[in-house]
């Protein structure tokens, strides 16, 4: 059986003990044993977090300490799993740049709010989106500087009438990458408890377990 521990905490908008235990669940119902700890302390205890195949921070905005962020990518960089969806890892600790090169890619913004977009499956072929089909969404779609290093699996669209200059841009959704020993992997998608289903909660699911190997 596969370990993940869940961090969450940070601005209550996206509802990270919601969120949380949504993928708590889910994850469970795949065979992880998940703890949840809402202490950013935890990133200390390395001998605690070398016991896990996988880390998942849920943490919109907030301040991790200069230590707690060289302990976390210290683990890891040994082989620990790293991955994460929408503001909890995509515009976690805005002060902390190599949690942003960890995780691949920071928010910056949401033009036109809550708006339906498509989700495009760019690989196919990858462990994590075999068999699953580009797919409508209906919420923010997430603009983000992106580490031109990772692997981008799945894609949108800009629908952006009111920013005419956006229009068609194509941004990454979700994407993986290797860090030190371990994968990581990242979604944009997940800003509402409602969105945890079907083929959006099916691909952070994959991901999920694709990073804790």
């Amino acid at each position: 059986m596969k370990s993940a521990l869940i961090v969450y905490g940070g601005w209550d908008g996206h509802q990270p003990e919601e969120t949380s235990k949504i993928v708590s669940e889910a994850l469970s119902g795949r065979e992880f044993s998940v703890s949840m700890e809402t202490d950013l302390d935890v990133f200390l205890d390395q001998d605690r977090l070398r016991q896990f195949d996988l880390i998942i921070p849920n943490w919109t905005m907030g301040n991790m300490t200069f230590e707690q962020g060289k302990s976390l990518k210290e683990v890891i960089e040994s082989g620990i799993g790293l991955a994460g969806w929408h503001g909890g890892a995509g515009d976690a600790f805005r002060d902390n740049c190599e949690f942003q090169i960890m995780i691949g890619g920071q928010f910056v913004g949401h033009p036109g709010n809550m708006k339906d977009y498509t989700v495009d499956i760019i690989n196919p072929d990858h462990e994590i989106t075999k068999g699953l089909s580009s797919f409508p969404m209906h919420s923010e779609q997430y603009y983000m500087h992106i580490d031109p290093a990772v692997e981008v699996i799945a894609a949108t669209k800009v629908n952006q009438p009111t920013d005419p200059w956006l229009e068609g841009t194509t941004m990454p959704v979700a994407w993986v990458r290797p860090w030190g020993k371990a994968r990581v992997f990242y979604s944009a998608l997940g800003h509402d408890p409602s969105e945890f289903k079907g083929d959006c909660l099916e691909l952070l699911l994959r991901g999920l377990t694709w990073a804790a190997k």
